[in-house]
């Protein structure tokens, strides 16, 4: 059996998540990706909002393709070492947002179009929420916009 393993950081919200990727190879049982974890969850939100909130950065990314299968309630529970009832709560939330459908049958699978919703929801967010903030702090602390111009281009060199 082929196995591939790949670790990755995963930042969400103001958290950051070590997710190691098994990826089993096409043709052989388990199909699906497998998904360890070494996770601390927050003690200041539930773990299913934090787990929905997992599988949406996981959308966002496009770690979970559109129209493609999230790792099964069990896997995930398994994984992440919590009940199921909670990985169960967390899709549903995401099933009644629109961001995953059910197959019956088949499991979860990632709307079409969850990506595209999701991403303008946040952009949304940023520009009402987190701009606005941004740009209070940066005038505070006596940056001009090309500073800012500035400091933005050298984070994204370090990226």
């Amino acid at each position: 059996m082929y196995r591939t393993a790949r670790y990755t950081s995963i930042p969400i919200l103001n958290f950051s998540v070590i997710v190691l990727y098994n990826t089993i190879m096409p043709g052989q049982h388990g199909t699906r990706n497998a998904l360890r974890v070494s996770y601390q969850w927050k003690d200041n939100q539930p773990i299913y909002r934090q787990l929905r909130e997992l599988v949406v950065a996981r959308i966002m990314d496009g770690s979970f393709k559109e129209g493609e299968p999230v790792p099964s309630v069990r896997q995930v529970a398994t994984d992440y070492q919590v009940n199921h009832i909670t990985v169960s709560k967390a899709y549903q939330e995401l099933v009644e947002l629109g961001l995953l459908a059910k197959r019956r049958g088949l499991g979860m699978y990632v709307s079409k179009g969850a990506r595209t919703a999701l991403l303008q929801k946040e952009r949304q967010h940023f520009q009402n929420q987190e701009l606005p903030a941004f740009a209070r702090r940066a005038q505070i602390l006596g940056l001009s916009l090309s500073d800012l111009v500035e400091l933005l281009q050298q984070e994204e060199n370090n990226r």
